[in-house]
């Protein structure tokens, strides 16, 4: 009987001394928490709350963490949005200030006579084509920031894309034959049904020749369209003055400017839009060049059918 109460005893001081120990470490554990979590208000977000996989704790820590991470993720996504907007406000300034108040001056020598005959003629052509470039800037941004707002909406639908293709650069043929570019367009006769929005699709074919027309000082254009297996390539490549190596990986970063060989115009945005138009519409965009030959902007849509 004694032995029976003994190991009672026994078995009681050993549960208690289970649970002492077991509360010290909750303890221990809850204050190690509460640490990192000061540490980690205070601004510190790489602090993680360590704990071996047998800890009771350890379900709670590995939540914590995640939710860290998650929200050092999105703390960096807004910052990186807010530099953006920042350089953004920036370029804005000086690439619609300055040519506004060129603009204005322009037509203020011919409204007010200072210049007349074909020398005021020669100011309205100017200020006509300034009006314009700021345009398609405007444009440029206005597509930026829809792109990155709630309101952008993509309607996708099975076209042809040969006959779209064509339709849109019936409207550059003008612009290629006054910067004396020859053009090349190979689109064969047979269709190619793409699902696309049509509109996106317009603005990316616009951005990449606009890009060509405005950095590139080539005078040679080639655009041809294939399949590549069960996806529709569109190619398009110049003759101009190409992009370094180092350059390459990151034309397609918003607000990125190349800076040997190229243009200071532009609002660096126009290829960042492209990419995302292009990805949105579940298709690729890659870039290939050679410093002094050219470049070449290769586009990959997955082909589509009609419904009969």
């Amino acid at each position: 009987m004694k032995i029976i109460v003994f190991l009672s005893l026994a078995v009681a001081v050993s549960a208690v001394l289970a649970s002492l120990l077991f509360a010290r470490r909750i303890k221990r554990q809850m204050a190690e928490i509460a640490d990192a979590l000061t540490d980690i208000k205070n601004g510190n977000g790489n602090r993680r709350i360590l704990a071996a996989a047998n800890e009771p704790a350890a379900p709670l820590t590995y939540a914590i963490n995640e939710i860290v991470v998650s929200y050092e993720s999105r703390l960096s996504a807004i910052r990186q949005t807010e530099e953006t907007n920042r350089q953004l406000m920036t370029s804005l300034s000086h690439d619609v200030r300055t040519p506004l108040t060129t603009l204005i001056g322009y037509l203020d020598a011919a409204q007010k006579g200072i210049v007349t005959g074909k020398e005021r003629e020669a100011y309205l052509e100017t200020a006509r084509k300034k009006a314009h470039d700021l345009k398609e800037y405007i444009d440029v941004l206005f597509d930026w920031f829809k792109l990155n707002s709630n309101e952008f909406d993509m309607k996708l639908s099975t076209v042809e894309a040969a006959e779209l293709t064509r339709n849109i650069l019936i409207d550059w043929i003008p612009v290629f034959e006054e910067k004396n570019i020859d053009y090349r367009i190979e689109i064969p006769e047979q269709p190619f049904p793409v699902s696309l929005d049509t509109d996106s699709y317009m603005r990316i074919l616009n951005n990449l020749i606009q890009n060509v027309i405005a950095h590139s000082h080539a005078d040679k254009i080639e655009i041809s369209m294939k399949w590549q297996g069960s996806k529709v390539r569109i190619s398009l490549a110049d003759n101009g003055v190409g992009i370094e190596k180092e350059d390459l990986k990151h034309i397609f970063e918003r607000l990125y400017k190349c800076d040997k060989g190229r243009s200071e115009k532009g609002s660096g945005l126009g290829l960042s839009i492209a990419r995302q138009l292009t990805e949105k519409m579940g298709g690729s965009i890659t870039a290939e060049s050679t410093p002094g030959k050219g470049t070449e902007f290769v586009l990959l849509f997955p082909g589509g059918s009609f419904c009969s």
